[in-house]
Parts: C-alpha cells; sequence; structure tokens
C-alpha cells in the first residue's frame, strides 16, 4: 500500500511558503471588469460635476416692455434691459475650493469602494486556496481508501479479514467519497461568487499556495500607516476640508451681490434714453442661519472622524492579536505534524495485523483532523492579514 499522504501534507506545507502572483492577477481582472466599479465610477464622475454647477453665474436676463398711452396722440413708450448679477468675486475663489476638496473627497469614497470590493475578492481566493487544499487532501485520502479497501477485499477472499472490517473501510471510502463532492460544490460555489465579482467572466483558480505574506510589525507601526492611509479615514478628514471650505463659502454669502446691465426706453416721439444699470443685492434674510449651519456640519464632521477613528484602531488591535494569536498555532501544528509520520506507521501496522481496524481508524481520523485544523488555521490567518493590510490593495 502506497503512502502518499505525508508528501501531499509537505506540498502543501511547501506551497504555502511561496510566492505567486495569481491572487493578485485576479485582483486586477476584478478591478478591470467589475460592474459595480464601473458603475461606481460613473456615480463619482456625476456627482464631481454636480459640485461645480454651483460656481456657475446666473443667467443674464433680458426684458422689453411696450406701453401704451391711454389717449389718443400720447404714443408709446418702451423698455429694454439686458443685465446680469453676479456675486462678490471672493465667494467664486471659494466656492472653486470647495468644489477641489469636494473632488478630493469624492475620490477617497471611490478608493474606499474599490478597497470593500477588492478585499472581497481577494477572501474569496484565499477561501478557493483552502478548498483546493482540501481537494488534494481528499484525493490522497480517498487513494489511500481505496487502496486499503482492495487490500482487505482480497483479505476477506483468503479468510484473513471479517466482514465487519471490511464493511468499516467501504464506509470510509463513502464518507471521503461525500467530502470529496461536497468540497466541489463548495469549489463551484466560490467560483461562481469570483465570476460574479469579475463582471460574470470565469475565473479558473486551482492554486493550492497562498502569497508569502509578512508578519505584521509591532502594533504601533502598523497602526500608524493603516491610520494613515485607510481610505475611510482618509474620505472624512476630506469632509472636514469640505466643512471647513463650507463654512468660508457660508461666511462670503453675506457680501453683497451685484447686478450691471444696459437700459434703453423708446419712445413714439422718437425720443430715445439710454443709459447703465446698476444694482446691489444686500442678503439680509437669505443668508440667515447659514453660517450657523455650516459650523454644527464642521463639528459633526470632526466628531464623526473621532469616532471612527476610534473604532478603526479598536477593529485593527482585535485583528492584530488574533493574527498573534493564529501564528502561534500555525507554528505549533506545524512543527508537530512535520516531526510526526503517524499514517505510515499506521499503515505498516494495519498491513502486518499489529493493530485492528479499530484502532487504526481512531489514530487517522485524528490526523487527517489535525491536518485539517492546520490548514483551517493557515485561512483564517491570510484572513486576518488581509483585512490588516487592506488598504495596500
Amino acid at each position: 500500500m502506497k503512502l502518499t499522504i505525508i508528501t501531499a501534507v509537505l506540498f502543501l506545507w511547501a506551497g504555502s511558503l511561496s510566492s505567486q502572483n495569481s491572487i493578485d492577477d485576479v485582483l486586477r481582472s476584478v478591478e478591470a471588469n467589475n460592474k459595480d466599479l464601473r458603475a461606481n465610477a460613473q456615480l463619482i464622475q456625476s456627482q464631481k460635476l454636480e459640485s461645480r454647477l454651483d460656481n456657475n453665474l446666473p443667467d443674464p436676463t433680458v426684458t422689453y416692455s411696450h406701453l401704451y398711452g391711454n389717449k389718443e396722440g400720447m404714443g408709446f413708450t418702451g423698455e429694454f434691459i439686458a443685465s446680469q448679477s453676479f456675486d462678490f468675486p471672493s465667494l467664486y475663489a471659494q466656492k472653486h475650493k470647495l468644489t477641489k476638496a469636494k473632488s478630493a473627497g469624492l475620490d477617497q469614497q471611490a478608493s474606499a469602494f474599490r478597497q470593500q470590493i477588492l478585499l472581497q475578492a481577494k477572501e474569496i481566493c484565499l477561501d478557493l486556496v483552502l478548498l483546493n487544499q482540501q481537494k488534494r487532501l481528499l484525493e490522497i485520502r480517498l487513494q489511500n481508501a481505496e487502496q486499503l479497501s482492495d487490500l482487505y477485499a482480497s483479505r476477506l477472499e483468503r479468510g484473513d479479514a471479517n466482514v465487519l472490517e471490511t464493511n468499516k473501510i467501504d464506509l470510509e471510502l463513502l464518507n471521503v467519497r461525500t467530502e470529496a463532492r461536497m468540497n466541489e460544490t463548495a469549489r463551484a460555489a466560490k467560483l461562481q461568487e469570483l465570476a460574479t465579482l469579475n463582471g460574470g467572466i470565469a475565473i479558473d483558480f486551482t492554486d493550492t499556495a497562498y502569497v508569502l505574506t509578512p508578519e505584521p510589525p509591532v502594533f504601533e507601526e502598523l497602526k500608524d500607516e493603516v491610520m494613515e492611509a485607510d481610505p475611510q479615514l482618509r474620505s472624512l478628514r476630506e469632509n472636514q476640508t469640505i466643512a471647513a471650505r463650507q463654512l468660508k463659502v457660508n461666511k462670503a454669502k453675506g457680501l453683497p451681490g451685484f447686478e450691471l446691465g444696459y437700459r434703453m426706453n423708446p419712445s413714439s416721439g422718437g425720443d430715445r434714453y439710454n443709459g447703465f444699470l446698476v444694482g446691489i443685492r444686500i442678503p439680509l434674510f437669505s443668508n440667515r442661519n447659514n453660517v450657523k449651519l455650516a459650523k454644527a456640519q464642521r463639528l459633526y464632521a470632526d466628531m464623526q472622524l473621532e469616532s471612527t477613528s476610534f473604532t478603526v484602531e479598536s477593529g485593527l488591535r482585535q485583528l492584530y492579536t488574533q493574527s498573534v494569536s493564529l501564528k502561534k498555532s500555525i507554528d505549533e501544528y506545524q512543527d508537530v505534524l512535520r516531526s510526526q509520520n503517524n499514517i505510515a506507521l499506521l499503515n505498516k501496522a494495519i498491513q502486518a495485523g499489529q493493530i485492528s481496524m479499530i484502532e487504526y481508524f481512531v489514530d487517522v481520523t485524528t490526523y487527517y483532523q489535525s491536518v485539517q485544523n492546520y490548514l483551517q488555521l493557515q485561512n483564517q490567518y491570510q484572513k486576518i492579514m488581509a483585512q490588516l493590510y487592506k488598504h495596500r490593495l
């Protein structure tokens, strides 16, 4: 009976330490094809255009009135007015700065949305790596179960084994086949999720290795990097800038506006008056409470950034603690599994008749469960590392 499970496990260990770009290729494909990202890009563009509309000049106005006298011989008189109104010049400068701040804020929102989509795609890829590892492990288990089934079928014919032992092996064979089918179903579901994120384009992802992930630095270094680069926090900082600019705009709206124009008054007698029209608009009522509103919005932006920063830091600390604990468990499993060859000894013992079938399955089940735990820990660790470094996507 060939021994292949140890080789397979060592292959998975070696694969987990190799560096690949397959996940990066998937992320680039998702970024290019994801329909939500495309739609969001158009939304951001439209919102940027909308933010510029408030800084346009009002439309010029042209009016003409024609008046008739109520008695014969009075003739008529008319009035033609062409005018343009505009705000105090400094208001346009403040509105321009506000538009730039809003554009930067929208860019940060787009970056945060992009990061969310790519993190989702990366986590699916990490799950697929685990499922692909489990698939290979189940293939090895299935091969060993089939070889053991053939061995005991021959022994049963020779009278060296009983029906109970043969049935036990057949049941193990059935269990492994069922697990393999369930694993394949889970793989197909994850591949469908990945295709959905990729704009409906299927991706055949068969990697059994994780990209080499460096261990996180000390927490303070990681915190400084994340707090500076996190798109959500950067977006909230832009909101602070927007609120400050909006306050300046609202203050500038308290300055007077102006109107300039041309006026002409023709009449039936041939006389005509021409002249300029000059007007001033004093915002006694239209800007009431606008400054108070802007101050309240700026205070809200400050408090929102403070609250979100605390939440991000707290979540980061939890993830960091989990990563340290998982890394320790992974190292412990790795050391123990590397130093043992339980399957080799068990196979020799069962073939030599030194142990019973029940003893064999108790021990081999424990070993397989340990390997499965090791693979699950690796997957959890990789997902946490992906979340810790999501700002780098």
